[in-house]
This record gives C-alpha cells, structure tokens and sequence, in this order.
C-alpha cells in the first residue's frame, strides 16, 4: 500500500492507495500516529475508496479513535465509498468519526 500525505493549514490529509489489510496495517498505523503526534492531530483520511477492507483494517478503525481522544486529536473520513460506509455503519464503527462528502468539508470542519 502507498501513503499519500498532504497538508492543508493545521489539518494533515493521508490518502492510502490500495487495500487496507496485513500485512500493511503497521505501515498505516505507524504513519497515522506520527500525524496525530504532529501539527494538533487534526487527520482527515482521504479517499478511503479500498477495494479491500479485511478484518484487522476494521479494527483499527474501531480502535484508533479511543487513541486519538485520549490524545485530544480529531479525526475523520472523506470520500467513502458506499460499501465501506455500509461496513463502518452496521459495525458502529462510523459514530467514532466524521464523515465527509468531500475533503474540503472534512478540512474545513476543523476550523
């Protein structure tokens, strides 16, 4: 998988490319951690159109926004696609974050 970062003011923008599975999650996790570590933790995932989701990509999901409330961080997702949402919704996984449209409402949230 490849990470795209982007900045935009305080918010970090991170767009994974390909499926959000293992053995990638460390990479992921790793990267997510040192955004949220940085410039107030504001982290917008961008494009989060995987054509994969498997099991452990979900739970990280679920856990990573405990972890960032602890941290005082913000978070949210922009672009999903319909499956994932669908995924994230009956797994309530979607009440732990915001979900945006597009990157520029999810950006301009934290404002």
């Amino acid at each position: 998988m490849k990470l795209h970062q982007q900045q935009h003011g305080a918010v970090s923008l991170l767009k994974p490319e390909g499926p959000l599975a293992e053995p990638d999650l460390a990479e992921f996790s790793r990267t997510l951690r040192t955004l949220i570590g940085g410039k107030l933790g504001r982290v917008v995932l961008r494009s989060l159109s995987r054509p994969f989701v498997d099991s452990g990509g979900l739970e990280h999901c679920s856990t990573s926004p405990t972890d960032w409330d602890k941290a005082a961080n913000a978070s949210s997702f922009a672009r999903l696609t319909k499956t994932i949402s669908a995924v994230l919704e009956l797994t309530e996984i979607d009440s732990h974050f915001e979900l945006f449209e597009d990157v520029n409402s999810a950006v301009r949230s934290f404002l």
